[in-house]
């Protein structure tokens, strides 16, 4: 083996977008990587068919979209040049808080708003044209293969027709033989199960109950040579238990489009036109009714109900097999209101870079997969922590005292922010990922905090008026 690429074959379970980024990094270390997925998925595929929130709002944070670019060179010009936009995030978003509206003052962190249908579909055309990769559509994942030492060496598979499912049952099962399997598998991954059946006791799930529902659609923007055109490309109202139970997103998107999101908190916001409409005119951000009413084209209405987080404590596994690690969704699942999935999934992919740098002089992956596992739970405990305090305050008989406290933190936080562009400047950071949420704990900013006279909440932002 050459000392560029010093083992010969990795696997990976999954072919959509944690998949695929860990297959670009991967596609620097092996000889050859495969792409076990069970859809019928070709490079054109946009959203993966196995991605029910697909499409619904994503947003890549600027740390995110750093990684992307160091890993794929040219990808932000080209979604800009397909009518993606890059903007300060202070400056391109009108958002309302639950106190009032943020300042609109540059922040120096750059974002790019786009769908995950395009994202998706130019990462596995640039994944699958490296020369490493190989895809294998159709094939199912049946479970994994360990040698003597009890080290994973590789998969067993199943072919599976897309003519019938009886056909699918009856395949004969294969085994591919690697240095390496990665789960990218999703929300979906039978992980554990194989572990259990290996004797391999892995702790119960955490989950915490989101009780949010999003319903979604695409629909026409004006081109920014009209003289209609808005001055925002994201216009947003943030949930915030327990004053805010409704909120929504709109996002300018590729192609003259918006994508339009509506949240609600035990309450699901209406599909048909009229409903939606309606719906998004009881937010107390007018910009996103505005933009829905002004539609003349749109895309189908979609609705997703399961934004539960989940994580699976793979870090915590005792006796890990090595020549295995899992990543993404087959990992922790994030609510996606928080526009975290898509940015952690590339600093995973960003942290198994790192390690595989160090393992490369050596030539030995012995100690990786158990190593990786321990690092990616500490990687996934900020943004889990940040997702999950959130969600419990809609719970009045579980909210821990941290998570009342970072409630109680925040809350004045969004006080002073309305008021002081630095502080908010300071939050866009942390929020994107780029700067330690130990900065908004910085004795000048915990000093505004702490001496802050919040203003009593308006009723304007938390009226609902009644529908239907």
């Amino acid at each position: 083996m050459s000392t560029d690429r010093p083992w010969n074959k990795a696997i990976v379970i999954g072919g959509s977008y944690a998949g695929l980024v860990t297959a670009r990094v991967l596609a620097d270390f092996f000889h050859e990587v495969v792409l076990v997925e069970r859809d019928a998925v070709d490079k054109d595929t946009g959203v993966h068919p196995g991605a029910p929130q697909g499409y619904h709002a994503h947003a890549m944070l600027a740390k995110g979209g750093e990684i992307l670019e160091r890993l794929f060179p040219g990808l932000r010009e080209e979604l800009r040049e397909a009518g993606a936009p890059v903007f300060d995030y202070g400056e391109g978003i009108d958002f309302l808080l639950p106190v009032g509206l943020a300042p609109r003052h540059r922040t120096g962190v750059l974002i790019q708003t786009f769908t995950r249908d395009e994202l998706e579909r130019r990462l596995r055309r640039k994944v699958l044209a490296l020369p490493q990769v190989t895809l294998l559509p159709s094939t199912q994942c049946m479970g994994l293969t360990r040698d003597l030492s009890g080290r994973v060496s590789g998969v067993t598979c199943r072919s599976q027709s897309t003519e019938s499912t009886q056909s699918s049952q009856t395949s004969e099962p294969f085994e591919l033989v690697a240095d390496l399997v990665v789960d990218a598998s999703g929300r979906s991954s039978s992980l554990t199960d194989w572990l259990g059946a290996a004797g391999i006791t892995v702790p119960p799930k955490r989950t915490v109950k989101a009780k949010v529902t999003y319903t979604s659609m695409n629909f026409d923007r004006p081109q920014e040579s009209h003289p209609g055109h808005p001055d925002y490309y994201v216009a947003y109202q943030m949930l915030f238990a327990p004053s805010v139970p409704r909120a929504g997103v709109l996002l300018a998107v590729e192609r003259d489009r918006w994508t339009c999101s509506l949240f609600g908190f035990q309450d699901q916001p209406p599909t048909d036109d009229k409903g939606y409409l309606a719906f998004a005119e009881t937010l107390n951000n007018p910009r996103l009714a505005e933009q829905i009413g002004r539609r003349t084209v749109q895309e189908p209405t979609r609705r997703y109900t399961n934004a539960d987080n989940q994580w699976r404590l793979y870090h915590a596994v005792k006796g890990w097999p090595d020549r295995l690690i899992a990543v993404g969704d087959a990992v922790c699942v994030f609510n996606p209101v928080y526009g975290q999935g898509l940015t952690v999934a590339a600093m995973e992919a960003e942290l198994l870079q790192r390690m595989l740098n160090r393992h490369r002089a050596s030539g030995r992956l012995d100690g990786l997969g158990g190593a990786f596992q321990k690092k990616l739970g500490r990687l996934l405990l900020g943004p889990w922590t940040l997702s999950t305090n959130s969600d419990l305050m809609w719970t009045p008989d579980r909210q821990p005292l941290a998570a009342r406290f970072a409630h109680w933190y925040n809350t004045r936080l969004f006080h002073v922010a309305v008021k002081d562009a630095a502080v908010w400047a300071k939050f866009v950071r942390v929020v994107n990922m780029v700067a330690s949420p130990a900065l908004l704990f910085h004795p000048l900013v915990a000093l505004k905090v702490l001496t802050v006279t919040p203003r009593r909440r308006r009723r304007t932002l938390t009226r609902r008026r009644r529908t239907g």
